[in-house]
């Protein structure tokens, strides 16, 4: 791709033909053409300021809900890692800053030890903070719209935006401004309400207990494998259509929560996928219901 033979300066790192299985829960998939670990958010800009538009762009967390597949990424991936992206702040008022790098868990300890109540659910999330603002990440019945006040990010094009809770769009697992595309999220800042530590970091315990007793979180997962359609559980369409536990290659949905797709050992990204496909048509076929994929696909097959 000629885009990628004169690339901007950076004071990162620019790593071409870089394997991406060692960046995500299921530890498979193809190389990025180019990933790109940006120093801070202004070696970020610059670089997007001088990057040839033609050049596709892609975003990568921590790995915890995102599927690369085996042919690897077009163009460059960026992955944002570091102090400089992994901050957390508690900024008073019930306000606690994190950046995108920040890992939701370690926000929900963060804001207990402040004595900020309303972000304990972020314990059960796994994940960084920038998906969760694209995503609308959440469980046990809260959400990142919850308690998000602001959100911040570089534009395709180098430029800066702080976006309003209102203005990013919030529904089920979505987020309609990060849908757009077009967006590299830095930051969020966040608003939850006084409380007494210990009693956050008691029901922040209740929720690790039920993660560790319901969820197999030890194994090579990507969390929920498919949104919950409205008025059902998508676990309970895929356990009745008979596939927990039942391997595909070296795939299978978790014997412990049949809406969690585990790499077995030895799976590559088109046995996950392949099974999840094959999930999702038995499940249509047998119910009339289309069960939407949760994890995020990337790349070429």
């Amino acid at each position: 791709m000629s885009g990628l033979d004169n690339l901007p300066k950076v004071r990162g790192k620019l790593l071409r033909d870089e394997p991406l299985a060692p960046f995500t829960w299921f530890r498979v998939g193809g190389p990025a053409d180019v990933l790109f670990l940006p120093q801070d958010e202004e070696d970020l800009a610059d670089f997007l300021k001088g990057l040839d538009p033609s050049v596709p762009v892609t975003v990568l967390g921590v790995g915890s809900n995102t599927l690369v597949r085996d042919g690897g990424v077009e163009g460059v991936v960026i992955r944002l890692a570091g102090r400089a992206f992994g901050r957390i702040e508690p900024r008073g008022n019930n306000r606690i800053y994190a950046g995108a790098a920040a890992l939701d868990a370690l926000v929900a300890r963060e804001a207990a030890k402040a004595g900020i109540a309303g972000l304990e659910f972020y314990r059960g999330v796994p994940g960084s903070i920038g998906g969760a603002a694209m995503m609308n990440a959440g469980c046990y019945g809260a959400e990142t719209k919850d308690v998000l006040v602001e959100a911040y990010a570089v534009t395709r094009s180098g430029g800066r935006v702080t976006l309003s809770n209102a203005e990013m769009g919030f529904s089920y697992r979505r987020s309609a401004k990060a849908a757009e595309g077009g967006l590299i999220f830095t930051g969020a800042l966040f608003e939850g309400t006084p409380d007494d530590p210990a009693a956050v970091e008691a029901r922040m315990a209740e929720i690790t207990a039920r993660r560790e007793t319901t969820q197999p979180i030890r194994e090579k997962t990507g969390g929920s494998t498919f949104k919950n359609p409205p008025g059902h559980s998508s676990w309970k369409l895929v356990d009745e259509a008979g596939w927990r536990g039942k391997p595909f290659g070296g795939a299978m949905f978790s014997p412990l929560h049949s809406n969690f797709l585990i790499n077995t050992g030895e799976a590559t990204a088109a046995d996950l996928e392949g099974l999840g496909e094959a999930v999702r048509a038995d499940v249509k076929a047998k119910t009339g219901i289309e069960l939407e994929w949760e994890i995020k696909r990337i790349g070429r097959p």
